[in-house]
This record gives C-alpha cells, sequence and structure tokens, in this order.
C-alpha cells in the first residue's frame, strides 16, 4: 500500500503521528504541508476519497483560519472556491492527512488509523 503523508513538522499532532507510524513499521511518503501546498486537484480527489464534509479538511484552529474569519465566509463560498482557498497555504489544510490508495484520514484519531491500516 502506498501511504502519503501529508504533515508540519512543528504540529504536535503530526509529531505522533509519525511517532505511531513508525511504530507500527508503515512505509510512507512524507510531505511538508507548508513547502508542498497540496494543489485544488489534489485535496478535490482527496476529499472524493475521504468520505467527510468539506469543512473538515480546514484547520479550524489555526491562526490563519482565525485572522481570515472562514468561520463566517466558508458557509457563502461554493467548494470551487473552498478547494482554491485552502490550495493557497498548507497552513489552512487539517493535518495531518494520511492518504492511501483508496482512502484518506484527516487528523490523526489512533483507533481509526489501526483500522483502517489494519495494525
Amino acid at each position: 500500500m502506498n501511504l502519503l503523508f501529508v504533515q508540519y513538522p512543528a504540529c504536535s499532532t503530526c509529531k505522533k503521528a509519525r511517532t505511531w507510524l513508525d511504530h507500527n513499521h508503515q512505509t510512507y511518503t512524507d510531505r511538508h504541508i507548508k513547502e508542498a501546498n497540496p494543489s485544488a486537484d489534489e485535496l478535490k480527489a482527496w476529499h472524493k476519497k475521504s468520505g467527510l464534509p468539506l469543512k473538515k479538511f480546514f484547520n479550524t484552529s489555526g491562526l490563519l483560519y482565525k485572522e481570515m474569519k472562514l468561520k463566517d465566509k466558508l458557509p457563502s463560498m461554493s467548494e470551487e472556491e473552498q478547494f482554491q482557498l485552502l490550495a493557497t497555504d498548507g497552513m489552512l489544510v487539517k493535518r495531518p492527512l494520511l492518504v492511501g490508495d483508496d482512502f484518506v484520514l484527516v487528523g490523526f484519531k489512533e483507533n481509526e488509523w489501526k483500522e483502517r491500516l489494519h495494525v
């Protein structure tokens, strides 16, 4: 299975997720979300695979989200506008993301990761 681990190194949750992946002998490609921000097309594909509402892809606790007052703006934006916005800055994207061949996990919930990766 090909795994892409999209993370921000300074994020404590991302550190926990990386430690968990390593401890469970998972092979993955590491991607720094700030240096290699996901494109709108990647985000669309990941959103479709995740089965989650698009709002779950936003880092709602992030400073940039709050500075931009996105809580108030998102409801009036189209999905296309939201994808384009997410693609402008990796700090807007919820992390970590674990992208597999047929799934995407958003955030680190150990039980969810165990189940999906059959650990």
